[in-house]
This record gives C-alpha cells, structure tokens and sequence, in this order.
C-alpha cells in the first residue's frame, strides 16, 4: 500500500484536471520614469530602475548594498527604451508570497502580481506595485515572474499548462519557482517551459511566515548558471542567503532534505512538552532549560513558546506541513531510501489535520499527541 494512502491522502506530484481557459484582457504596461537607474553591479554587470515612493523605506546598511538586478534580453513587444528595466511578475499571495511581494515592492523593485482572491493584493498595491486582471497580464508586461503557488495542482490550473495559452505566456519570460513541490513535477514544468522559449529556475525558500515578513528566507536555487546569474539578484529583499544547488530539480530535492529536518524537530518540540506535561513539569521551565541549551534555535525558541502558550495562530500550516511531509516520503519511496521519522511525522499530521485543525500553525501537531 502506498504511504500515503494508508493516512487516507491523495498522491502529490502528478497531473490532474485543468481550469477552463481564461479569457485574456489587456493589461497596460506598468508606468516608467518613477525612478533614475542605478549604477552597474560589479559583480554581475546588471543594472536597474527602482522608484522611490512614500512606502519605499530608506535601504538598512546592514543588509549589503541595494540590490541591483539583470539586464535582460529584448523583447519584440516591449519598446526598446523599457528593455533595460527588469519587470517583475508575481504569482500567490498567500500566508509566504505576500510579505514577500511587501519586500520586493518596498524594495523598489518594478513589480505586477496577481492572486486568485484580488483582495489579498491590496496591501502590496499599497506599496507600489501593480495588479493585473488575471495571470496573462502578468506574464504579458513582466521579463521575470516568481511563482510562490500552494500546490503543483494550484500551478497548473494557474499556468494553464493543458492549454494553448501557456507556450504564449512563457516564451521569452523566466519562470522562477519558489514553491515546494514534487521534484518530478518541477523537472517536467522545466522541460515544458523550455520547449517553449521560456526560461525556468527553482528557488524553493526555507522559512516561515516570520522570515517571510523580515526579509530573511534562504533561497536554494536551481537551473541554468546563466539563468540563477540574472534570478539570483531580485531574490535579495526577500532572501538573506541564496544557496545554488545545480541543475533542476536539485533545489527542490535541497529543500525536502531541509524539511526533513524542520518537520521532525518540530515534531519532536512537540513531543517533549507533552512528554513533560504528562509528568507534571512546569512547561515554562522546560522551555527556559531548552532555550539556554545548544540545541535553541530561532524555530525552536518561537515553536517553544507557540507550545508554552498553546497559540496556534499560523505560520506554517498543518496543511501545507503535511503537503511537504508526503512529498517528502514519496521522493523517499521513489528512491528507495527509508523515511521512518517522517513516516510518522506523516501520520500525525494527518490526524491533526483531519481532526479539523488544518489551518493552526505546525505546532499543533500536538494535539494528536495529546488524542492518542
């Protein structure tokens, strides 16, 4: 039997049915002018033109310099005055993707988005970017379109990878995907994106809502070298660190490998103040002790302290752990590599989940603990 089917889930990672095809509107470029080009990067030779507005915080020395970002080729549809400025495109402002459209926005960067419920987009306007009608307009004025979607099935009905819009969207465009999906998914996106003129690079992130908000995830880039070049740049509000990991699908195998670590230390968070609940310890002092000790960390201490106060508000969600938990033991399975922490993990989280807290934040998994 398969792993998943035996916690009552659906398989991850292969195609499914596809949204009827969009009717396409006209979306304007986005306004020029609102900003001077900065000076070329030494490193990388690029350049770019940020705009300055009343949402657009002053640039923390901290961080390194401002982030400078690629020229990227001509395009036939766009006038030759415009080609030196990268516009960028940004698909799913969910729980991640809309404090990180706020990072790009308040950056500076030229940025268009879109969402499949348009209220979300309405603070990352506020910040200066665009939002177009529908994920054509996006693809129609953007060189560079990030992609930070639920699902693999969320981004083919997104995509429209069954229809005949989608070698017209993506000629000519780099799709960056930074969501976590099967890597057997991704590697076929790759090659359909090629196949059409497009460009395409991984760049799944490590980090929670919190990260997300500060600007700090780590990227873990995959794809061509001269592609993650261009890509790596526009990451740098949003990132604190970008890991290249090679060729695609290798930044989604980075980033289960990675998961396979948080899931099972969270889990086990988890496990130890119930552990010390049922023993009649002081659950303050079990955090107090796990915080001085070597094993804190910035998950460990906001994780410790969701558990202390039993505050389940969301940062990453039972929901989209469990996702990430079943990709994981299939790509295991695939394999043939054994996954037995996860295994369990799996379950657990299919019990919270199906115990109706889908929603509540990963520490949640407490409560099946606490069921059994």
């Amino acid at each position: 039997m398969h792993r998943g089917d035996r916690v009552g889930l659906t398989a991850v990672g292969h195609r499914r049915d596809r949204l009827p095809r969009r009717r396409v509107e006209h979306v304007e470029p986005v306004p020029r002018g609102r900003g001077q080009p900065l000076a070329a990067d030494e490193q990388f030779g690029f350049h770019c033109c940020l705009h300055q507005g009343p949402n657009t915080p002053q640039h923390s020395p901290d961080r390194g310099a401002p982030p400078r970002f690629p020229d990227w080729p001509p395009r036939p549809d766009r006038p030759a005055s415009t080609v030196s400025c990268v516009i960028v495109g940004f698909l799913g402002l969910g729980v991640m993707g809309r404090p990180m459209a706020l990072n790009l926005a308040r950056a500076g960067v030229e940025l268009v988005v879109w969402n499949r419920s348009p209220g979300a987009a309405a603070e990352v306007a506020a910040a200066g970017a665009r939002v177009a009608e529908d994920v054509a307009g996006v693809f129609r004025v953007a060189d560079v379109v990030l992609m930070m979607l639920a699902t693999d099935r969320v981004a083919d009905q997104v995509l429209g990878r069954d229809t005949e819009r989608f070698a017209g969207m993506v000629r000519g465009r780099t799709l960056v995907h930074m969501g976590t999906t099967a890597p057997a998914w991704s590697r076929g996106l790759a090659e359909q994106v090629r196949d059409a003129g497009g460009r395409y690079v991984e760049a799944p992130v490590s980090g929670s809502r919190v990260p997300a908000e500060n600007g700090e995830l780590v990227a873990m880039l995959a794809g061509d070298d001269t592609d993650l070049d261009r890509v790596a740049p526009l990451l740098r509000p949003m990132c604190r660190e970008v890991v290249r990991c090679g060729a695609a699908p290798n930044g989604l195998l980075m980033k289960l490998s990675v998961n396979t670590f948080l899931i099972s230390m969270v889990t086990g968070l988890a496990e130890a103040f119930h552990f010390a609940d049922r023993h009649g310890l002081d659950r303050a002092t079990l955090l107090a002790a796990l915080d001085a000790g070597p094993m804190a960390s910035p998950v460990s201490r906001i994780k410790g302290r969701k558990l202390l106060d039993r505050d389940f508000g969301v940062q990453a969600s039972i929901r989209d752990v469990l996702y990430n938990n079943q990709l994981i033991v299939e790509a295991a399975e695939a394999a043939g590599i054994p996954s037995p922490l996860l295994d369990t993990c799996l379950e657990l989280y299919a019990e919270t989940s199906s115990a109706g807290h889908a929603g509540e934040d990963m520490a949640a998994v407490i409560r099946a603990l606490e069921s059994r």
